[in-house]
């Protein structure tokens, strides 16, 4: 298990510039970073990868950002656009020795309404099918795709652990898994624990959020029956921080913050590390 970082803390978009956080997040502790690519053309992998490699870092998880335009349920257009986006992002991942494709992957966020239930067929039917194009691409290249579940108020299409593992199921790949957001979660699931034991062993990917959108463990959160069960299903993947604030205007919009939520955007990463690492039993 390792601890990362999301850099939507920080930056939006990532570019190559952007890598000079790195040095930053070594410091302070953290073993991987997960990059959200906007686009595609925002980075060079092969710069990006000389910087983790020189700071000792590795990225663990390349975020989709599942924008207007993408969206594996949308139009004909929408379906390719979402596709051609995502298979770059799998071309960009090898470069970069990066193991997981992670987030909402099947529709672009913010598509919340009340869907009649043969559309929700119909929609379940397309995002399936693309999905398992997506995924013979991902096991091509040797790495997966991790599914995340949205909150209500983000996306109608997946917001529980059920709902994932249904999605996962009728995919059939085993480059697909599921990742699980404790933001979205607290929201959604009756029981955070619970719904991390159903999961179990495609579980492959966490987020680790305060309920606020800040400091894991500075929350309303009972962390210590969520670690139990991290560790009763022997999860052995990333534990991201993933926290917005109002610094990176773009993603404060996108988020809702409309108020910052700690004193700085620094402390939201090291004492959530110093919490997480308490909570895990990690020095």
């Amino acid at each position: 298990m390792r601890f990362g970082i999301n850099t939507f803390l920080f930056a939006s978009p990532f570019t190559d510039k952007s890598t000079a956080l790195f040095k930053t997040f070594k410091k302070w502790g953290f073993e991987t970073v997960e990059i959200p690519v906007e686009d595609p053309s925002h980075i060079d992998p092969h710069h990006v990868r000389r910087e983790l490699d020189k700071h000792g870092l590795a990225c663990g998880s390349v975020c989709a950002c599942m924008g207007p335009g993408r969206d594996l349920r949308g139009t004909d257009e929408e379906q390719k656009t979402a596709m051609d986006y995502c298979m770059k992002l799998i071309d960009q991942m090898v470069v970069l020795g990066c193991p997981s494709l992670i987030g909402p992957v099947y529709s672009v966020v913010g598509k919340a309404d009340a869907v009649e239930p043969a559309q929700q067929k119909v929609e379940f039917a397309l995002v399936v099918k693309n999905l398992k194009v997506l995924a013979q691409y991902a096991e091509k290249n040797g790495v997966q795709i991790c599914i995340e579940p949205l909150n209500r108020f983000e996306t109608d299409f997946c917001n529980t652990c059920d709902q994932g593992l249904k999605l996962i199921k009728a995919v059939g790949s085993k480059a697909v898994k599921l990742h699980l957001d404790t933001f979205h979660m607290n929201i959604e699931e009756k029981c955070q624990a619970t719904s991390i034991k159903k999961a179990g062993k495609h579980l492959a990917h966490f987020h680790a959020c305060g309920t606020d959108r800040g400091t894991p463990g500075n929350d309303s959160l009972n962390w210590k029956p969520i670690v139990a069960a991290l560790k009763a299903v022997h999860y052995k993947g990333d534990v991201v921080i993933e926290s917005f604030t109002t610094d990176v205007k773009v993603i404060a919009r996108a988020a809702a913050i409309w108020r910052r939520m700690e004193p700085t955007r620094n402390e939201i990463a090291t004492k959530g590390l110093a919490n997480l690492k308490k909570f895990f039993g990690k020095k």
